[in-house]
């Protein structure tokens, strides 16, 4: 399986499919306008790029697509959600530092291997 090293950007119609492709995905709730979302944006890719092979990590941009947005609630952004095989397994709201997140994370990771 072929896993990206940065952030795919995901839109309503390729989030179910990403989701459901990889075993575990992160997906970031953005906007432009929010300060935090580019906070956080360089964490995850850092993220994306050291634990490649194992997290696959998406971004959304939450104007742009509101249907995936409503789905999940989403009220503050930045808002990640972890899914593992497609289901939603956590969700970290607002801006958290890298370890922070990849503490959040390694759980998850650990039990898939």
């Amino acid at each position: 399986m072929d896993y990206p090293k940065k952030p795919v950007e995901l839109s309503d119609e390729t989030f179910t499919e990403t989701i459901q492709k990889y075993p575990i995905v992160v997906v970031d709730f953005w906007a432009e306008w929010c300060g935090p979302c580019k906070m956080i944006a360089p964490e995850l890719e850092e993220l994306a790029s050291e634990l490649s092979g194992k997290v696959v990590f998406g971004k959304i941009n939450i104007d742009e697509n509101q249907l995936v947005a409503g789905q999940f609630s989403i009220s503050g952004i930045p808002t990640l959600l972890v899914f593992k095989k497609g289901k939603l397994v956590d969700r970290i709201i607002g801006f958290s530092p890298k370890n922070n997140i990849l503490a959040r994370l390694q759980p998850h990771i650990l039990l898939s291997e």
